[in-house]
């Protein structure tokens, strides 16, 4: 009963560890350590292989950005034009302007006259 009164007691039998003296002479590779610096490297390239699309991802982000802005801009600029194209209806908005730029109609004759208070030639 000497096993029974140990058990009560608390011991735990265990078996002595065996030694690599019996057949092969011990490795030279620890094969837990390159075990872990295999998984580290593997890893590493997960890690590496997702860098590419990372990049992508945060230039489209910027593209996105600016691309928003632009549309922004183009929006005000057609609402400017859409404006002015209103205020041009009819033949006399274009008489006006091209007479603005010193246009003259067919049969009409472009005089010029210096000197007078508030001309701008």
């Amino acid at each position: 009963m000497p096993s029974q009164a140990q058990a009560n007691r608390g011991y735990r039998l265990r078996p002595a560890p065996r030694s690599r003296t019996r057949g092969r002479p011990q490795s030279r590779v620890r094969w837990d350590k390159l075990g872990r610096v295999i998984l580290v490297l593997a890893l590493f390239g997960v890690l590496v292989s997702y860098i590419h699309p990372l990049l992508g991802f945060v230039g489209a982000w910027q593209d996105k950005r600016t691309a928003a802005t632009e549309l922004s801009a183009l929006r005000a600029e057609h609402a400017q034009l859409v404006k002015k194209a209103g205020s041009l209806d009819g033949r006399d908005a274009a008489e006006k302007a091209a007479r603005r730029l010193g246009m003259v109609s067919e049969g009409e004759r472009a005089y010029v006259i210096k000197g007078l208070p508030g001309s701008k030639r």
